[in-house]
């Protein structure tokens, strides 16, 4: 095993087709087809709290979708291998702080998110 890993910049188009439906629908506060991007016994990890399997995401989503007010900008994609992406993105809003800079690190198996792990 080697500790550098090679990271590709992509264009947002050149996402897997789960990663940019969840993306599109995260934005769009389309709780269930974010949700239909997740494996089953997906985890997601936002926030120093990770919540496991479908039930626990889709109360994260809901959540996440009406506890604040933001705008949400992507700014850049990369590709690490063929099951692991990061999506940045630009957000601003009534938030703590107002303005963050996220990592959603994504890992995919069978077309689908295994794992989202968000963090700045």
């Amino acid at each position: 095993m080697h500790d550098h890993q090679t990271h590709t910049a992509l264009t947002p188009d050149a996402l897997p087709e789960t990663i940019t439906r969840y993306l599109d629908a995260h934005r769009a506060h389309d709780t269930a087809t974010a949700l239909s991007s997740f494996t089953p016994d997906a985890t997601v990890t936002d926030d120093g709290t990770t919540y496991r399997g479908t039930e626990a995401i889709e109360q994260w989503l809901s959540r996440s979708a009406t506890e604040f007010t933001y705008t949400i900008e992507l700014t850049g994609t990369q590709k690490t291998d063929a099951t692991h992406y990061t999506a940045t993105h630009h957000l601003e809003g009534d938030f703590p702080g107002g303005t963050v800079d996220l990592r959603y690190a994504f890992t995919l198996r069978d077309h689908l998110i295994e794992r989202l792990l968000i963090a700045p």
